[in-house]
This record gives structure tokens, sequence and C-alpha cells, in this order.
């Protein structure tokens, strides 16, 4: 017991906040039901993938500005491509837009290691590089999602047994099993953890840092890809403009446990952490605070979680 409290206690903290909110939520509505927990994993789905995205590149060490703006381009991709397409052919885009999505990270990556700059700054160049892009591919909101994908994330995954597990919530669990699982337990995975924990170590160990630097890019760029594939599902079209995920993915790896300096954490802390954000907008929803408001309390919610982590890395350094 003092072992697991040790490796995934934060972990446990967060999931025991996560459903002490969901209780207060039943008590400030007392419908809120299958239908609920229904829109907020739905809701909660997009944000999910950004922010497993920005964690693998935390782990590494790096950090990626752009997560929101390549959701972006591969929403309107599929947006604009699916639109009018049989089921096959959607099929076709989906796995053309995932590639997209890696492809992109891919390119962040190598413009980071050929360049030698900071991956602040290179991530920040991108971000306005890949929103021209999604503009350029559909000016304005639209498109068409294909129905199937519409239903892979609406409706409840059970509904003969139970209403009570959203298709939503069980696509992502498949999805971050699938790549996660597989990838912690590989080689590349530890190298992720070694070169986020020393580079220099990494490196003398035989660790080629490049290209695991660039490879987790390519796995932030997949992330995002499902992210905005997710998006593009849930509303039926594309949305070219970037949506509020890159603070809200900081956020949510930072409070999910995972090491600014990278080489720790992993994607439970993080993904608990999202539809813990979520939940805490929920409720403000539902008490009828001002929308204002509300904005102003969830951004500084983001912030403040930001810049604890900020200061704990600082400390870190110091010691």
């Amino acid at each position: 017991m003092k072992r697991l409290l040790e490796r995934h206690g934060w972990d446990m903290a967060l999931a025991a906040l996560l459903a002490l909110l969901l209780l207060a939520t039943r008590l400030i509505q007392p419908n809120f039901g299958a239908s609920g927990i229904e829109a907020l994993a739905r809701a909660a789905l997009p944000f999910a993938f950004a922010a497993a995205g920005m964690a693998v590149v935390v782990i590494a060490g790096g950090i990626d500005l752009s997560i929101a703006s390549m959701m972006a381009v591969a929403g309107v991709t599929a947006a604009r491509l699916m639109q009018g397409a049989s089921a096959g052919e959607a099929g076709l885009v989906l796995v053309l837009v995932l590639l997209i999505g890696v492809a992109m990270g891919t390119i962040n990556g190598l413009l980071i290691v050929l360049t030698r700059l900071p991956d602040i700054v290179v991530t920040l160049g991108m971000l306005f590089v890949w929103e021209g892009t999604a503009l350029l591919i559909l000016n304005a909101p639209g498109g068409a999602a294909a129905p199937w994908l519409r239903a892979l994330v609406t409706g409840p995954a059970l509904p003969a047994l139970t209403p009570m597990i959203p298709k939503a919530l069980v696509l992502l669990v498949v999805c971050l099993a699938a790549i996660w699982i597989p990838l912690r337990r590989s080689r590349l995975g530890l190298s992720l953890y070694a070169i986020g924990s020393d580079a220099t170590a990494a490196f003398r160990s035989g660790v080629a840092i490049g290209r695991t630097r660039i490879a987790a890019y390519a796995l932030a760029g997949l992330f995002a890809a499902l992210g905005g594939l997710s998006l593009t599902a849930s509303v039926g079209i594309g949305e070219p403009i970037p949506g509020p995920y890159l603070l809200a993915s900081v956020a949510a790896v930072v409070l999910g446990g995972v090491a600014l300096t990278g080489g720790r954490g992993g994607l439970l802390g993080p993904i608990l952490a999202v539809f813990i954000l979520r939940v805490i907008r929920l409720d403000l929803t539902l008490l009828a605070i001002d929308p204002n408001v509300t904005a102003i309390l969830e951004g500084t919610i983001m912030a403040v979680v930001v810049m604890l982590g900020g200061l704990l890395l600082m400390r870190r350094r110091q010691a």
C-alpha cells in the first residue's frame, strides 16, 4: 500500500477530488445524471487529447505551444474532406488526418533539433504557421463530420446495460491505452523519460537525443490530430480558429503531476485534471454565475496552476 501511494498518490488524490466535484455537481443540479456525464465527457474529449500530447512533450523536457493550432488544422482538414464523402472515403480521411498530425509534430521536432533553438521559441512561431494553415484550408467554420464519426462520441457506449458510460469516455480510454501503454514499456518511452530527466546522462547512455525529441513532438502531433478529430466529431463542423486548448493543456499537465523539468509523470494525472477543470466550469455555469466572471475564474485557476508549477520548477533548480 505504501508503495502504491508513493507511485500513484497524486493520481488517487485527483480522482478523489473529481469524485467530490461530481458530488457537488449533483447537489447543485439534482437532475445531473447520464446525459450530464455524457455531455461532460464529450466536452472534455479534445482537452484530454491536447493534455496528453502536451504531457508527452513535457515528459521529454520540452513544451509545444502549437498544440491548439495543430488541432485546428486536423479538425478543418477532416471537416473539409469528409463533407459529402462516403463512409469508406471518410475512413481514409481519418487516417490521412492522423498522418498529417504526425507530420506537423515531426516538423516541429525537426526544427527544434536542427536549429537548436529553445522549444518555446520554435513552437511559438509554428503556432502562427499552423493557425494560418487552418485558415487557408477553411476560412470560416464549415464542412461536415461523417455521421459515423459523430456517432463515435455521442450517446452511451452500453445503452442496454447502463447509460452512465459515455462513448466519448470509452473512445478516450481506448485511444490513450492503445498509444501510451505500449509506448511506456518500449525503449522509446524509456528514452523520453531519460532525456527529460537528464539529457546529458541519457546521451552518455546511448540514447539518440535528437531522434527521441522528434518522436516526442510527432506523438504530440498525433494526439493533436485526435483532438481535432474529436472536436469536429462533437460539433459536426470544422473550426479554423484554435480553441482554448493551449493554456488548458499546460494547466492540466501541471495539475496532473507532470514535472515541468521533464522526466516525471504520466497521462492519467493530466486526464483527471482535465475533467476536474471541466467540472469546475460546469459547476460555475450551473450556479448561474455570469459567463464573463466564469471565464475570469477559469482563466485564473489555470494561470495559478501554471504559475505554481513554474515556482516548483524554480525551487527544484535552486535546490
